[in-house]
């Protein structure tokens, strides 16, 4: 994937999920929860988006994954990252995809403020900057632990 082709997917407001996000146990790393869902466009890109969320380590990641190219764009909360350059960024960064680097390259965003102890807020947040509309419903993971859904 070019640079050209990653910033136009990320750029496209037409990018949305039209349905109800359902987390469920992810049966791999427990106490986690997961949820995968398809991302539509009116360009059709073969995307879409996976959540994970640990409750008791307090870890939240939301990654936008282009079916050809991998993780193209992600966000991590709770988790340090060390990029390229030996830089290491905190608990809270993103992902973007640079050409040459693939999604190697992390920053801290300004722009997501609410904590891992609210993936729901995160979310909202992460939707704002990747141009993703989300007209369903996303439950608050922390309920499927409670028994509430």
């Amino acid at each position: 994937m070019t640079q050209a082709e990653f910033e136009t997917i990320l750029g496209d407001t037409s990018k949305r999920i039209p349905t109800k996000i359902g987390w469920q146990e992810d049966e791999d790393h427990f106490p986690a929860l997961e949820f995968k869902v398809e991302v539509e466009s009116d360009a059709g890109y073969p995307i879409v988006v996976k959540g994970s969320f640990n409750p008791l380590a307090q870890t939240l990641s939301y990654v936008l994954i282009h079916r050809l190219a991998g993780r193209i764009y992600a966000l991590d909360l709770g988790k340090d990252h060390h990029n390229p350059s030996c830089e290491t960024v905190g608990e809270k960064h993103k992902h973007i995809w640079r050409e040459g680097l693939r999604d190697k390259f992390a920053y801290v965003p300004e722009d997501i403020t609410a904590s891992p102890a609210n993936p729901v807020a995160v979310w909202d947040q992460f939707c704002i900057e990747a141009r993703l509309q989300h007209n369903g419903l996303n439950v608050p993971p922390q309920q499927l632990h409670m028994g509430i859904f």
